[in-house]
């Protein structure tokens, strides 16, 4: 794995939102970040089959999160490796492919407090402890092009002896990890520290005296404010080496992944995607400008916050309209919003999968213009723009 820091957000590198290449070897591509993470169950998206990803962008839709604990109630590590890894078990040769030990559908990790020879994880088959050596196991039979160490993260309410344990603990499951690590594969050092700014300081300071390729800050989306997290955010960035790239898992509003970036983040995993379409609500706000660009649409405010839209909705049973008019992705050329609300409503996956399509291709498209923003040097600008629109449209629809 190479990164490189081509752009900051402002002259002189005072702004901590950047943009960097990321190149591996199996991507013949480079890919720019700030980037997106797709969440996966086993190795591919939730709904949509491997023959239709190729209808996302490109390079971009090459990033996949994988997470170990998936595997725990399936296919033995052995039989992976026997197969050659995920690369060839999923027929994906070309993607990269994350793993990272944390599963924000079915539950969050959570470290046994009592427990100080692994972690302790609620999976689909029990709860299972995972000391590192059968971690490492499962990377080594999966052979990701980067993975995270194990981490013990903590909610934002634990008490500072309870962060000091976990910096403590995941710093030793991080040197455990770091030895028994095979030759392939970058190695993402964990950050952990819960709400407490020394504690996350600390671990990032130890962190980056290690031998890693790259930081993975875990404990994010469990319970801090927006004000505590960009407080957290920086102490950590501010204490890690600038060439090399940060991972993050648990933000995943389009204004908490600006926070994000604002903080000099380079890859984001969000399992926004899933929510939404699960919920049957498509993404519709403007990628060009913050300006609401359905305002024309006369909507209950149950139907829409004006920066998605429940396809539930009976208002759309004969609407003929693609999601977003002049939008490229497969569904919004192929079909309508009234086709989409029928599906919903009859139970039929196609709905979810179409709309996991569209989703997909409009948040990649905001982290394309996040990254355009920091080119020109506008991304405070864009950021401020998009949140005061974000609180305006949110108010309005609660109205």
């Amino acid at each position: 794995m190479k990164f490189t820091v081509k752009t900051w957000s402002s002259s002189g590198g005072g702004g901590r939102a950047r943009i960097g290449v990321l190149q591996l070897g199996n991507c013949p591509t480079p890919i720019e970040t700030p980037s997106l993470l797709l969440s996966t169950r086993k190795g591919l998206p939730y709904f949509i089959s491997p023959d239709l990803l190729s209808s996302l962008p490109y390079p971009h839709s090459h990033l996949l999160q994988v997470c170990p604990l998936h595997f725990l109630d399936g296919l033995s590590t052995k039989t992976i490796s026997r197969v050659g890894g995920l690369h060839q078990m999923l027929r994906l040769p070309e993607y990269v492919l994350a793993a990272v030990p944390r599963d924000s559908i079915q539950c969050l990790p959570e470290a046994d407090s009592s427990n100080k020879a692994g972690a302790s994880f609620e999976t689909p088959c029990g709860r299972c402890l995972i000391k590192p050596v059968e971690y490492m196991e499962m990377i080594s039979s999966m052979k990701p092009n980067l993975w995270a160490t194990l981490a013990d993260e903590v909610p934002a309410w634990v008490s500072e002896k309870r962060n000091r344990t976990s910096v403590d603990r995941t710093l030793k499951w991080l040197d455990a990890c770091i030895a028994l690590s095979p030759a392939e594969g970058a190695v993402f050092g964990a950050i952990v520290g819960g709400s407490s700014l020394e504690e996350r300081k600390r671990c990032a300071q130890e962190v980056a005296k290690r031998n890693v390729s790259g930081y993975w800050i875990g404990g994010f989306g469990l319970g801090e404010s927006r004000d505590e997290r960009s407080a957290l955010l920086s102490a950590a960035t501010e204490s890690l080496p600038q060439e090399k790239p940060r991972l993050i898992c648990g933000l995943g509003l389009p204004e908490e992944v600006l926070q994000g970036v604002a903080a000099g983040v380079d890859l984001f995993d969000s399992t926004y995607i899933y929510h939404l379409t699960l919920g049957g609500f498509g993404l519709t706000f403007s990628l060009d400008s913050m300006e609401d660009n359905i305002s024309d649409l006369q909507l209950s405010s149950a139907d829409t916050d004006h920066t998605k839209i429940n396809l539930r909705a009976t208002v759309y049973r004969k609407d003929t309209r693609p999601i977003i008019e002049g939008c490229s992705c497969y569904t919004c050329q192929n079909h309508s919003r009234a086709y989409i609300n029928h599906l919903l409503n009859v139970h039929e996956m196609l709905a979810q999968i179409l709309l996991e399509i569209h989703n997909t291709h409009h948040f990649l498209g905001f982290f394309k213009a996040i990254r355009e923003a920091i080119k020109v040097g506008k991304f405070e600008e864009f950021e401020h723009k998009f949140v005061q629109a974000r609180r305006h449209q949110l108010a309005a629809a609660a109205v």
